[in-house]
């Protein structure tokens, strides 16, 4: 894959062969929100990283193989768990709907 989905995060400059890449956007009725933070969690439910969603709504992570929960927190939001598998030499595109 040399480049994400329409709209989504470039993969220029990422290896995809050697990472395993777990990204995508934040949205609410539709339009991006920015300023949100996603954390990824593991497995057991701990705290692993956090980032803040960019003004069009979009994360990315560089996860392990496995499985892991993406926990997003907004303002004016209850905060929303994903689950999503991570895999290295993939990416998992991830919308999340507040």
């Amino acid at each position: 894959m040399c480049g994400a989905t329409e709209g989504g995060l470039s993969l220029a400059g990422v290896d995809v062969t050697k990472e395993a890449v777990i990204q995508g956007k934040v949205v609410r009725g539709g339009d991006p929100v920015g300023g949100a933070y996603v954390r990824l969690l593991d497995r057991t439910g701990e705290f692993t990283a956090e980032v803040p969603t960019s003004a069009t709504g979009h994360f990315r992570f560089f996860a392990g193989d496995g499985d892991w929960t993406l926990r997003t927190l907004a303002p004016k939001a209850e905060p929303v768990d994903r689950k999503v598998r991570a895999a290295v030499g993939s990416v998992a595109e991830v919308e999340i709907s507040l």
